[in-house]
């Protein structure tokens, strides 16, 4: 059972590198840069763990202030069990104070969807955590649609935001990073009522 005072690890699911920044796949870590903005950190390596680390506190002072640490595993997607594994083990963080954010087909663009536990629903930086550390962590579902006509979802997923999306993105991962914030400070039925789209 989870202390008030154990850490949270929150995670940005992407893919490593300057030409994988601004696609679909990596909205994870466009949340959490915009988180270590927020709590004015920098990622930096971690010592132990293929990852970017961003140590800080999330929430008013009091008791809905939470330590956190934020990751950007620097694995590729369909690894990134391993980082994610060790840093749960270094920080010694309970699994279900683990939060993924990631990008989902099967939700509509820029809807989000707060759970806990579940499949992986084909997303392979899930199925690398799940297989590593069990089912039994966050997720932060942030939908990017279903490819149109005939284009293959991996394609999709690695091709940036279209421009009618880029108008509205940095409304929406302001929107995702706040989910966070409240489902740290409120609990997870508070945030699904405030943010479940």
């Amino acid at each position: 059972m989870s202390e008030a005072t154990d850490p949270w690890l929150i995670v940005g699911l992407g893919n490593p590198g300057p030409e994988y920044a601004t696609n679909r796949h990596n909205v994870g870590f466009m949340v959490a840069d915009l988180l270590a903005e927020r709590i004015g950190g920098r990622f930096k390596r971690a010592q132990k763990a293929q990852a970017q680390v961003v140590e800080g506190r999330i929430g008013s002072p009091g008791p809905a202030n939470r330590r956190v640490i934020l990751a950007k595993p620097m694995s590729y997607m369909n690894l990134s069990g391993g980082p994610v594994t060790a840093l749960r083990d270094f920080y010694k963080v309970p699994t279900d104070h683990i939060v993924a954010i990631h990008d989902e087909l099967d939700i509509d663009y820029g809807m989000l969807r707060l759970k806990l536990g579940g499949g992986d629903n084909g997303h392979n930086g899930l199925k690398s955590m799940t297989k590593s550390m069990g089912s039994d962590y966050h997720r932060i579902r942030f939908g990017i649609g279903r490819p149109p006509g005939r284009m293959q979802v991996a394609d999709f997923v690695l091709k940036d935001f279209s421009s009618t999306e880029r108008k509205e993105l940095g409304y929406l991962v302001d929107r995702a990073a706040d989910s966070v914030e409240c489902l740290l400070a409120e609990g997870l039925e508070r945030a699904q009522s405030a943010y479940n789209s």
